[in-house]
């Protein structure tokens, strides 16, 4: 399972809004009657799947006013709701919203929360 490590350079990688980061698993090029198939078949396929690598901090919330004294100045922290996805998830996404990169060598995915499907968890969930 490929995770984030004090080590390894997707410490340096920031996940923003909504956005899920997923390393996509290798397809497996030949059909069930032996034939292969040319990348370009297999990566155009309606739903793909993949390990969630890193996830952004979630939705923005608005700021809490408080109007009983609207002069007094806060520092205001922006808050997030967090996504459903976590590191080590196995997603299931759609591809036409993926967008692809190339990173230290390695082919990731950057997709927004609302095109994942199903999230597979193995610890458990209740």
């Amino acid at each position: 399972m490929i995770g984030v490590t004090k080590d390894n350079k997707l410490t340096k990688l920031l996940v923003v809004g909504d956005k899920v980061l997923i390393k996509p698993k290798n397809k497996n090029d030949q059909t069930k009657t032996g034939l292969y198939l040319p990348p370009t078949v297999t990566e155009k396929e309606d739903v793909q799947s993949g390990t969630v690598v890193k996830v952004g901090p979630g939705y923005p919330l608005p700021p809490m006013t408080n109007d009983e004294e609207p002069w007094k100045q806060t520092e205001e922290k922006i808050k997030y709701m967090p996504l459903q996805a976590e590191e080590g998830d196995v997603a299931i996404y759609l591809q036409r919203y993926a967008i692809e990169i190339q990173y230290e060598d390695e082919k990731y995915v950057i997709v927004p929360q609302s095109s994942i499907l199903l999230l597979e968890r193995y610890e458990d969930l209740f």
